[in-house]
C-alpha cells in the first residue's frame, strides 16, 4: 500500500510539472549567437546608408561612424525569435556576426542605433525603444535568407528609418534654466521591421541638460507613414524641476528627413500655444523650416 501511495504522489508531481512546462515559454537570453565568423550564416555590415540630415547627398559610412550599437536577430518565417547578438562599437568585431543555423529559411533583422540600451526585439513587427533608453538615429536591414548545405556570406547595408525634428532656440537662455523637456505624441517609439514604419501610438519624452551655448536639440521618432505630424510641448525647467516656460505646437515630418523648428522661446508669454508657419527650402526638398 505504501509503494502505491508514493508512486501516485510522484505521478501527480510529474503531471503538475508537465502542465507548467507546457504553459510557460522559456525566456531567451540577450545573446544567442556569436560575433565571430564560425557559423554557417556570416554577416558583414558593408556600409550604412546615411543621407546626412544637412544634405541630400547619399553618404555611406562604416558602422562605427554611424551608430554605437548593433542588434542582429534571427527569426523564423512566422516571427519567432531564435537567436540574437548585441554589439557595441567598442567590440573588435563590430559590424561582423555569424549564426549556426539548420537548413531552412529565416528572417534576418539588423538594427543600428546609439540608444542607451538595446530595444525589445521579441517580435519583428514591434521592435521597441523606451523613453529611458532615448531615441536616436536608427538604421535597419530586414530580409529573408535561406540556409542550405553551403555557408552563406552576406554583405549588407542598413538604411535610416527615423524622422528628426531639430529645434533651434534663437534667444538667450535665462540663467536659471537647467533642463529642457520635450514631450511629443503622434509618432512611435516602436517600428515594424518589415515596413520600417511606426507601429504604436507613443508618448515620447526627451530631457536634456542645458549646457553653455547650446541652442539645438534633436528629437527622433518612427512615423506611422512616410509623412506625419507630431504634437510637441517644449518645457524649460529650473534646477528644482519647476516649469518656467513652455510652448506647444504641431510639427510636420517625413521619414528620413529633418524638420527644423526655429524660434524665440523665452521672450514671450509662458504657456503659449500658437499656429505654426511653414516655409520650404526649395534647395533641399527634404528639409522643412518651421517657426514657433
Amino acid at each position: 500500500m505504501m509503494k502505491f501511495k508514493v508512486s501516485f504522489f510522484a505521478m501527480c508531481v510529474l503531471m503538475i510539472l508537465g502542465a507548467m512546462t507546457s504553459c510557460e515559454k522559456v525566456a531567451l537570453p540577450e545573446d544567442l549567437g556569436t560575433d565571430t565568423q564560425k557559423g554557417n550564416l556570416r554577416i558583414s555590415i558593408f556600409e550604412i546608408e546615411k543621407t546626412p540630415f544637412a544634405s541630400l547627398t547619399r553618404a555611406l559610412e562604416a558602422p562605427s561612424e554611424a551608430c554605437a550599437r548593433l542588434n542582429y536577430v534571427i527569426y523564423t518565417t512566422d516571427g519567432e525569435r531564435l537567436k540574437q547578438v548585441n554589439q557595441t562599437s567598442d567590440n573588435a568585431n563590430f559590424g561582423n556576426c555569424s549564426f549556426q543555423l539548420e537548413q531552412g529559411t529565416y528572417q534576418l533583422v539588423i538594427v543600428g542605433h546609439s540608444s542607451n540600451g538595446n530595444p525589445t526585439m521579441t517580435d519583428p513587427k514591434k521592435i521597441q525603444f523606451t523613453n529611458a533608453q532615448g531615441f536616436t538615429d536608427t538604421f535597419l536591414y530586414c530580409e529573408y535568407v535561406t540556409i542550405g548545405e553551403e555557408t552563406v556570406d552576406l554583405n549588407v547595408s542598413l538604411n535610416r528609418i527615423v524622422s528628426m525634428c531639430r529645434i533651434v532656440i534663437t534667444d538667450d537662455f535665462p540663467t536659471n534654466i537647467t533642463k529642457m523637456r520635450f514631450y511629443y505624441t503622434g509618432g512611435s517609439g516602436a517600428f515594424n521591421a518589415q515596413t520600417g514604419l511606426g507601429c504604436v501610438n507613443s508618448k515620447q519624452l526627451q530631457t536634456f541638460d542645458v549646457t553653455e551655448n547650446q541652442q539645438e536639440f534633436d528629437l527622433y521618432t518612427f512615423l506611422h507613414d512616410t509623412e506625419g505630424t507630431i504634437h510637441l510641448t517644449i518645457t524649460a525647467l529650473d534646477a528644482n524641476g519647476n516649469e518656467l516656460y513652455d510652448h506647444t505646437t504641431d510639427v510636420t515630418m517625413e521619414q528620413n528627413h529633418i524638420t527644423w523648428l526655429t524660434g524665440a522661446l523665452f521672450n514671450g508669454s509662458t504657456s503659449s500655444s500658437t499656429s505654426t508657419t511653414v516655409t520650404i527650402n526649395t534647395a533641399w526638398a527634404g528639409e522643412k523650416h518651421l517657426t514657433f
